[in-house]
Parts: structure tokens; sequence; C-alpha cells
């Protein structure tokens, strides 16, 4: 290795790029900027101001925040949804007003008044809704003329009243504490604030309505093709909002229990801000309650330290307006280029070395020789089936394979002309197995594992496993379930072929060769998964080693076969088996005579050889060329070995010309004859083998179940 491939080998294990890739697409980082501004103006204030932040600064700053952040979440979440609210200040006034007028004018009991206060700014917000969400009135102009409206309704009542409420002293102590109660020192309002906001994160990312709200700001036409009711979302955001916004008024009227004509007065203004400078895209679709918080937080911050400097209120409202632009000047650029930074560093190849392949040429000799063995497969399904990347039979002889259209097709024995959608799932079924009950196991791309019982019930099994501690990508959802087997105790053993890439993105992950993979194991009879083994290449075909306590399995993009032990005195202990196989090998499954047959999925080539060991040559082939002109593996030459667990290979089975079955990814062999399955082809190939056990059914070997 010369020392310029040395120095590309460290430099691609050791630099970095793919985690900043992993930290810049996971969302919160999306609230970075706002919460960096928040640290710069906390610390700027603190130094400019003395005891800005003493325990009674910080007590009543906390009051303001959670008053004044009821009503940005309520904006924030009607900016999600793809809306805008122009009236949250004159429905703060009215709410303010609701809340002192029951209480003083009309002496109903606290938890009246609470109930009141809301309900009167969910029917305002009603308003809003119905208008903007069923009617489908334009946002902007419709919350600005309600504005107009709620604030001249504000200056009638207000005329009148003012005095009623001002000459009246309610003494109750619930009203106190809710307008300057603490609990633990914590100021009353705070306390639900952090409730609510805990609730609001939990329901925008962890429930369904949460997504829909999401999914319409997005695209609203997309969401409504989805089935989403988007006009009754829409008027129950702005309904959350009145509510929200009352919430904070009521707080608000509670601590100083007073009306006037400036009450309510910018908040829109202030709340908007707020939003914005949290990062909450005026577009829709994308923002968050933390978000909403730190942009309350730095509005608070700058509006109480100018007010503290002794900068006068109209200054404040257009400093508020200035920031409000830059904001969103700067909300517009960071998008924008955050996401051309993770596209630049998150796709990072690694070095990755492949020593000289064996030779396969014919006339050399040498356990790969080619051959046109495969040359007499006779084809089932042709061109009925899509993908049928593995292939299995049950112990009627009854022939399955899964479909790229998400079914999963039988065909019935003996002459396999006769075929019916067994089961259908939705997705990519790759492996299967039965289990002793007859349940058929399959590992579908980018939804998990799930089982097909024999009464063609669909259930999932598992989509997920622990998340490893140490890994900034949440690697706890199975995006590429692959190959599996069955122990004799009934764990299930299955491949996930990559944790950072989706089902269509796989050659992304071949591209990048980091070892993204895992093996995860599924227990049924305590309903739990957890991960086995990760830092794989690509690990594909799995399958049960003769001693019961191993499995052996392939790592496809290293050119290897190893064994890992799952029970026994090696517990935990891998090794290789083969290793720098001339292709690329996918599936493996028992044969009859106590070995292992073994798909090569793809032959080596020297030109992926060499680009195996120069990154930034992967690297910008991933960038300035479409997928299909990528370099791959030869999957024109479809290859089948035969090879027993100290790693010799006894056989092997080519097609050269690829006219019968170009590409084979998996096989089976049952009742003396081999079942070929390729995820390119729209066939399954039969192939006659000479010296088979013709009474050979796997899954009687198995499970001790006879035909």
């Amino acid at each position: 290795m010369s020392m310029q491939e040395s120095v590309v080998r460290l430099k691609a294990r050791y630099w970095p790029d793919h985690l900043l890739g992993e930290i810049l697409s996971k969302r919160w980082t999306e609230t970075a900027i706002p919460v960096i501004v928040l640290f710069i103006v906390a610390f700027g204030l603190s130094q400019a101001i003395d005891n800005f932040f003493s325990p009674a600064a910080l007590s009543d700053t906390a009051r303001q925040a959670g008053e004044i952040g009821f009503v940005v979440l309520g904006m924030a979440l009607v900016v999600v949804v793809g809306g805008i609210d122009l009236s949250v200040g004159s429905m703060f006034a009215l709410c303010d007003f609701c809340a002192l007028y029951c209480l003083d004018v009309l002496n109903w009991p606290v938890p009246a008044v609470v109930v009141a206060t809301i309900a009167c700014g969910a029917l305002l917000g009603a308003v809003n809704g119905f208008l903007i969400g069923y009617l489908r009135l334009r946002a902007f102009i419709t919350t600005l003329i309600t504005l107009i409206i709620y604030r001249s309704a504000y200056d009638l009542l207000l005329f009148g009243n003012s005095v009623k409420i001002a000459s009246a002293f309610p003494d109750f102590a619930s009203w106190d504490f809710i307008g300057t109660g603490s609990l633990f020192g914590i100021p009353s309002v705070a306390l639900v604030y952090i409730v609510v906001a805990v609730f609001g994160h939990i329901f925008m990312t962890r429930m369904r309505p949460g997504w829909h709200i999401t999914a319409i700001g997005g695209s609203r036409r997309s969401a409504y093709n989805s089935g989403i009711a988007v006009r009754r979302t829409i008027a129950l955001c702005y309904v959350a909002s009145g509510a929200l916004t009352a919430t904070g008024a009521l707080f608000f009227a509670a601590r100083l229990g007073t009306v006037g004509g400036d009450i309510g007065v910018g908040l829109e203004v202030t709340a908007l801000t707020a939003t914005v400078l949290g990062g909450i895209t005026l577009g829709g679709g994308n923002g968050s309650v933390a978000k909403a918080l730190a942009g309350t937080l730095i509005v608070l911050l700058v509006t109480n330290g100018l007010t503290t400097l002794g900068v006068r209120g109209g200054f404040n409202r257009m400093v508020l307006a200035g920031i409000l632009l830059v904001a969103a000047m700067i909300d517009i650029r960071w998008l924008k280029n955050r996401s051309r930074i993770i596209s630049k560093v998150y796709v990072s190849p690694t070095y990755h070395f492949l020593p000289p392949p064996p030779s396969t040429e014919v006339g050399k000799g040498g356990p790969f020789e080619q051959n046109d063995k495969l040359r007499d497969v006779t084809l089932i399904g042709l061109g009925k089936i899509e993908a049928p990347e593995d292939v299995i039979l049950d112990r009627h002889d009854n022939l399955y394979a899964g479909s790229r259209h998400g079914d999963i097709i039988r065909f019935l024995a003996p002459g396999y002309e006769r075929m019916e959608v067994y089961a259908h799932i939705g997705g990519q079924p790759l492996g299967m197995a039965f289990d002793r009950q007859d349940n058929l196991y399959c590992c579908i791309g980018g939804m998990g594992l799930y089982r097909i019982t024999p009464e063609r019930k669909i259930e999932k099994a598992t989509d997920e496993t622990n998340r490893s501690l140490y890994s900034v990508n949440d690697d706890s959802r199975l995006r590429l379930a692959d190959d599996l087997d069955i122990a004799d105790d009934g764990r299930i053993f299955f491949s996930e072929a990559t944790v950072r890439y989706e089902m269509h993105e796989w050659p992304v992950d071949g591209l990048e060769a980091r070892g993204n993979g895992r093996i995860i194991c599924y227990d049924p009879k305590t309903n739990t998964t957890h991960t086995a083994l990760r830092g794989l290449k690509f690990p594909n075909g799995i399958c049960i080693a003769s001693d019961g306590q191993s499995i052996l399995f392939a790592e496809t993009f290293g050119c290897s076969i190893k064994r890992y032990w799952f029970d026994g005195p090696k517990k935990g202990s891998v090794e290789i088996v083969m290793d720098n196989l001339p292709g690329y090998p996918d599936n493996i499954n028992l044969a009859s005579d106590g070995n292992y047959w073994l798909a090569l999925v793809g032959m080596r080539s020297p030109a992926l050889d060499l680009a195996w060991r120069m990154p930034g040559f992967r690297k910008r082939m991933g960038k300035r060329l479409p997928v299909d002109e990528w370099l791959f593996p030869n999957i024109n030459t479809g290859c089948v070995v035969k090879f027993n667990e100290k790693g010799e290979i006894l056989e092997s089975f080519w097609d050269l010309k690829g006219t019968n079955h170009p590409m084979i990814t998996s096989m089976r062999e049952h009742r003396g004859y081999l079942y070929l399955g390729g995820i390119a082809n729209n066939r399954i190939g039969r192939y006659k083998l000479d010296n088979a056990d013709p009474n050979f059914v796997q899954y009687d070997r198995r499970w001790g179940k006879t035909s």
C-alpha cells in the first residue's frame, strides 16, 4: 500500500464528514441557530445589565414567558399547518376582558371563569378556522380582518365596563395562585406551560394528528390525496390557537387584573417574531415546540432588556419588526444551505480494500472455474412475476416467491403452472422462512419482519430494535430487513443491510461500503427484538449452522462469509468462513448433504475493485452520475456455489450467457432440484441436481415433519 493510499485510508476512516451529515440531518439541529442566538442574547444582556438574571428577575421572566409562550404555541401551530393568525393580539385582549368580567362583574367562581375564558378563545379561533379551513379563505387577509373586528369588539365592551372591573377587588386564593403563585419556586404559569409543551411535543412528533398537521403544511394537496381531513384539521388548529391564546390571557388577567386600551396591541408581531426566530418555517410543514420556546425566550429577553435600558415601547416594536425581517432572511438561507451541506457530507464513502479475487477462468482450474451448467434451467412463471428475491417451498411442495408489487406469490405443485396471490403485504418481500407452526416469516424492505399464518393472516412481528447508545442516527427503526433463518428454539435471526438508507436507496449504502449493517434477533416467545451484531458491510444471507448455536451470514460488499455464535461456549464471537470471494454473496441455504448453497449476486471486476480503494472517486460518481450509470458488480452472470463449514468450495454452477437466469440472489434445494430466485429477474429457475437426495425437503429436515 502506497503512502498516498494510506493517507486516503486514514482520512476516509477518521474524518467525521458522515458524522456531521448525520448530525445535520437530525430535526433538532434545525433549532441550533435559535439556541445559539438565545445564548448570545442572554450573555450580552447579563453583561450590559446588572442583576438581569437575579432570582426575582428570572421569576418575572418565567411568568411573562409562560403567558406569551402560550400565544406563540398557538401561532406556531397555525404556521406549521400552513397558515398564519394576525388576530392573536385582539383575541388575547378579548379573553383577558372575558376572564375579568366573569370574575369581577358576574362574580363567577374561579373554575367557571377558567372554563369560560378558554371557551371564549376557542370560539374566537373557531371563527378563523371556519373561514380559513372550510370556506378556504386566505389566512393572512382573513385574520387581518378578524383582528380589526375583535379589537373593535374589545373597545366597545371596554366602554362602560372598565370602571366596574377596576373597582372590584376579588379575594380568591385560587385566583391569586393562578396569577402570582408558585410551586417549588417555579411560577404556576411556567408549570402549566411545561405540561402543555411536553404534551405538544409528544402530540406533534409521536401522534397521528400531529403528523397530519405537518403533512398538510408540507403539501396540502398531497395530504388530501392521502385521505387526511385537511379542512377539519386546519379549522381545529385555529381553534387550538384560540384556546392557547386564551390560556395565556387567563394567567395575564390573574396576575395584573386590569383591562386597558393597549392590552394585546402588537402581540401578533411579538408572537410571529418569536415563531420565526425559533426556526419555524413560514411556508408550513416544519416546526416544533422547542423552536417555539427558543423564539419566545429570545423575544422576551430582548424586549425586557430594552425596557430595562429605558428604550421606549414604540422603539421596542421597531426592533422586533427588524428582528423579524432578519429572522425571515436567515430562515430561508439556513434551510437552503443546511440541505446543501447535508447533501455534500451525508453520503461518505470509505476506503475498502479487496485483494485480487481467485480465478474463475475456464481451463485454469480452481473451485470457481466457470461452466455453463445452468443453461438447462427450467423457467417458472416467466413474465408473470417480478423481483422474486427469495424462493421457498413448503412441505407440500408448493413454491413461494415475493413480488415487487408487494405480493407473495404461490405456485401450486406439482407443475407450478398455476399461481395465486398467497398474501398481499404492500412492501418488497425479501428473505422467507417457515417455522414449526407453518407460519411464513418474511423480511419486508422498509417495513420490518412479518409473518403470514396458515390462514393467510398477515401479522407484524417486529419493525424496531434497541437503539445503540452511541449512534447519532436513530437506528431503532428497521430500514432494510433482508434475509432470515429460524433457530431450533424459535428465535429468528435476520440481517438488516443498512441503518442509514431506505429500501430504494440501498445502492448508496453500497457506494459507501462503511459497515452500516447489522444482525438482529427476534424472539416470538417474548416478542422482544435486540441487535446481535453491528458494523457489517451490507449483511445479507442468514443460515443456521449445523451446531444449532451459530449462524452463517454473508457480508455482501465484504465478499465474505462469516460465522456468528449466538449460544454455546463461543457465544458472541465471529470468525471468517470464506473471504475474498470472486463475487458478491447473497442468500445462504441448506443443502441435502449437510453443506450449504450460496448465491453470488454479481461478479467482481478490476474497475470496481479499484474504485473501492478510491472513496473520493466514488463520492464524485455518486454526485455527478445517475444511479444506473454507477460502477456496479456484473449482475449479468449468475452463479451458485456449494460450500462446507470449513469454507471449502465443493461445486459451482454458472450461467455464462445470462439467458436463463442471469442474476441469482437465492436458491433452495427441494426433492433433487435447485430453485433459483433473482431480485432483478422476472422468472424462477428450476435446475435438476445430479446425485442429490430426491427426498430432501428443507422444511422436514429443519422441523422434523413428514410430507
